[in-house]
């Protein structure tokens, strides 16, 4: 009896070491904790029977493997469904194939160690029926078909840009109004190639009429809902209003470098590179060098309505970042570009952060695309904009325009990581340094393609 005893609490002991060896680091040391990874919620380049979609560990936890495991029937997929391993890393991306089409499938990201396996939250989609995805063919819209840098009236290749920065799309006035920024001009284009000049008077800072306003370095463009535009003036740091009839006023700033909230004649303002105008009337102001967005209300006062405000003692210009949050506690990193959706969310190109950030009525601040976490899934945005059913256009610095759908799938509509002017189909597009982009009322996307001195046209069509 005794020796039965002696044996059973040795096979005890011998159990208890074993689970507390699995359940410890290698050291031996510390506990493991359960890793938990991040799914990427955009998924990439979906077909009928493929879809890339990647992750990241989610924490500084020892791996010993990770992928990605889906299912068609189990909500909750696991590593018994089907899965891709990966090598073992920070992050990673799986393509997954063989999928059949028009079918719903179910996601998750996994990561093992010596104390178990860890998933992320589910995503789901479904396949297309055919494989037949959204593609954009590129065609030169209106600028020399050389490239070549100037300022002429005409209609398509006949005219002459220097530097277009912004292109916007008024629907009260059915025209494409142009930052040509080397000319410090406002431009116009109708939907058929030709364009006028609304503003061109030489470098300065004046108001007044279309024949005597004067800007410096004009950026991004938005109208509120009677058509009136209101200018990014990076030169000047200012916010200017231009009338349909062609008035120029300025809205907020006083030409001084520098960051002011309160009256809009005395705010001040480092840089603000774009606009976006909601339905009330108020005015967000991408302030590029200062890392934040400024709000400014139809009474005319200016505050700051998302990013960190730098400590006392500190210039704002310090204090770039990237921080997910409320209004204060949030950073950018050199924003540069904003669009607005029908709910009043805010979505900013956060260029050095390789982000689509969006920020709520509230100033709260969320990570929509890209960032710190997937750096490698957009090229530093230059231009975001938004259609009447959710889906979202990028550019960015790589030479590419993206396409993000509503469902959260993504595609390269055109051009690919390298410079260069081509016109043509999807990948066979090339950019160079294009900025901003817009759409007129037939869903048309029209990009500022800005070292190449054109304005290039992307018909999306499914392919």
């Amino acid at each position: 009896m005794k020796k039965s005893l002696q044996s059973s609490f040795l096979i005890i002991l011998f159990i208890a070491v074993i689970a507390s060896v699995t359940g410890c680091s290698k050291n031996g040391n510390t506990a493991l904790p359960l890793p938990i990874p991040v799914i990427n919620p955009i998924i990439s380049s979906l077909t009928s029977t493929s879809v890339i979609v990647g992750a990241r560990t989610g924490g500084s936890v020892f791996v010993i493997a990770n992928g990605i495991c889906y299912s068609a029937t189990n909500t909750t997929p696991t590593t018994s469904d089907t899965f891709l391993s990966d090598t073992v890393g920070a992050r990673w991306q799986n393509k997954i194939i063989g999928l059949t089409p028009n079918t719903t499938y179910y996601v998750r990201a996994y990561v093992t160690n010596d104390s178990g396996t860890g998933y992320s939250d589910v995503i789901t989609f479904k396949t297309l029926a055919t494989n037949a995805v959204p593609t954009g063919t590129v065609t030169t819209f209106a600028g020399s078909l050389a490239g070549t840098g100037g300022f002429a009236e005409g209609t398509g290749a006949a005219a002459l840009f220097n530097g277009p920065q912004n292109i916007s799309f008024n629907a009260v006035t059915g025209l494409l109004y142009v930052s040509d920024s080397f000319n410090n001009a406002i431009r116009n284009i109708t939907t058929s190639g030709e364009t006028s000049t609304m503003i061109n008077t030489g470098l300065g800072y004046a108001n007044g009429d279309a024949a005597s306003a004067l800007f410096y370095g004009p950026r991004g463009i938005s109208f509120d809902t009677q058509g009136n535009a209101y200018v990014a003036d990076l030169g000047n740091n200012v916010i200017r209003k231009i009338t349909t009839g062609g008035a120029v006023s300025t809205t907020a700033g006083n030409a001084l470098v520098g960051y002011l909230d309160g009256a809009a004649a005395k705010a001040e303002f480092y840089n603000p590179t774009a606009t976006a105008v909601d339905a009330t009337g108020n005015v967000y102001v991408v302030d590029r060098s200062n890392n934040l967005i400024r709000k400014i209300t139809p009474a005319g006062v200016v505050s700051t309505f998302a990013g960190y405000v730098a400590p006392a003692g500190y210039a704002q210009s310090t204090v770039p970042g990237y921080v997910d949050g409320a209004a204060g506690a949030s950073a950018f990193n050199y924003p540069v570009a904003i669009t607005i959706d029908a709910s009043g969310n805010l979505y900013v190109a956060d260029y050095r952060n390789n982000a689509i950030r969006m920020v709520t009525p509230t100033g709260s601040i969320t990570t929509y695309a890209g960032g710190l976490t997937f750096p490698t899934l957009l090229g530093s945005p230059n231009g975001v904009v938004l259609d009447a059913q959710g889906n979202m256009f990028i550019s960015d610095n790589n030479g590419r325009i993206l396409e993000i759908t509503k469902n959260k799938i993504l595609y390269v509509l055109a051009g690919a990581n390298s410079s260069g002017y081509t016109d043509g189909v999807g990948s066979q597009a090339r950019f160079s340094n294009p900025q901003s982009l817009t759409l007129d009322g037939q869903g048309n996307l029209y990009v500022a393609d800005f070292s190449n001195n054109v304005i290039r046209k992307v018909t999306v069509a499914v392919q």
